[in-house]
C-alpha cells in the first residue's frame, strides 16, 4: 500500500470518551453541589453510575435519583455547562510516538471528528491537536447532514491533503460510521479496539466492517500498514 495520509477519528480513537465524561461530570457535580446543597462527591457517583447503565438522560435522571426538583431550565444549564467546559483530558499513550513516526516518514495526518463543534474544539485544544495534524475537520461545523458515515468529510480531507482515496487510511473506532467509507471510495479503513469503548458493540452501518483490526496504534508502524 502507497499510504500518504492517516487520518482519525477523535473519541476513544486518539482520546478517551469516558475520560471526557468523567471531567465533565466534575464540572457539573460542583454545580449541582453549590446550587442544591448536596454532596458533591454524591453527586458525581450517582452521574457515574446511571450513566454506565444507561447514557440517555443522565442529568434527569441524577435529579430524580437524589430527589431534587427540577426544571427543564436546570437540565438545560447542566448540558450546557458539560459541553462547553474545558476538559481535562489526554491523548492515549499510543498516540504521540504514532504520530511522531508518521510525520518521521513523510506521511500527512488529519482528524476528521462528529459532535457539537463547541464541544469537539475544546477537547481538540486541551490536547494541543491542531499542532500535531496537518488538518483538521470537525464535521458539525459543515452541517449535522454531512457527520460521518456522510463521505463529504473524506472528499474534502482527501483535498485539503494533497490525496488521492487509495493513498489514504482512516483510523476508527465506531462501527456505525467509521468503515462504511471504504464501500464509496478505496479508503484503506482501520478499527482500532480501545478497553472500554463506548462504541465498541455498536453494529456495522450496512454491515461494512473495515479492512484492518488493531488493538494499539503503535501496529500502525508495521510495513504491512505504512511506509517510509
Amino acid at each position: 500500500m502507497n499510504i500518504q495520509a492517516v487520518v482519525f477519528d477523535l473519541d476513544d480513537t486518539l482520546i478517551s470518551e469516558k475520560q471526557y465524561v468523567t471531567s465533565g461530570f466534575r464540572v457539573v457535580s460542583r454545580f449541582v453541589s453549590d446550587r442544591f446543597g448536596i454532596d458533591e462527591s454524591a453527586v458525581f457517583d450517582t452521574l457515574h453510575q446511571l450513566f454506565a447503565a444507561d447514557s440517555k438522560r443522565v442529568f434527569n435522571r441524577m435529579f430524580e435519583e437524589l430527589r431534587i426538583p427540577y426544571q427543564e431550565d436546570d437540565i438545560r444549564r447542566l448540558i450546557e455547562l458539560y459541553r462547553n467546559h474545558n476538559p481535562q483530558i489526554e491523548f492515549f499513550d499510543d498516540v504521540i510516538p504514532c504520530l511522531t513516526y508518521l510525520r518521521n516518514h513523510g506521511v500527512k495526518t488529519g482528524v476528521i471528528t462528529d459532535g457539537y463543534k463547541v464541544t469537539q474544539w475544546k477537547k481538540l485544544k486541551a490536547v494541543s491537536a491542531e499542532i500535531w495534524f496537518d488538518h483538521i475537520i470537525v464535521t458539525d461545523e459543515l452541517g449535522k447532514d454531512f457527520w460521518k458515515p456522510h463521505p463529504y468529510p473524506f472528499e474534502l480531507m482527501a483535498e485539503k491533503l494533497g490525496v488521492q482515496f487509495n493513498q489514504m487510511m482512516y483510523v476508527g473506532d465506531n462501527p456505525e460510521k467509521d468503515f462504511y467509507i471504504r464501500s464509496v471510495y478505496p479508503v484503506i479503513t482501520v478499527r482500532i479496539v480501545r478497553d472500554g469503548s463506548i462504541y465498541a458493540k455498536k453494529p456495522y452501518y450496512c454491515g461494512v466492517k473495515e479492512n484492518f483490526k488493531i488493538e494499539s496504534m503503535h501496529e500502525l508502524k508495521g510495513a504491512n500498514f505504512v511506509g517510509s
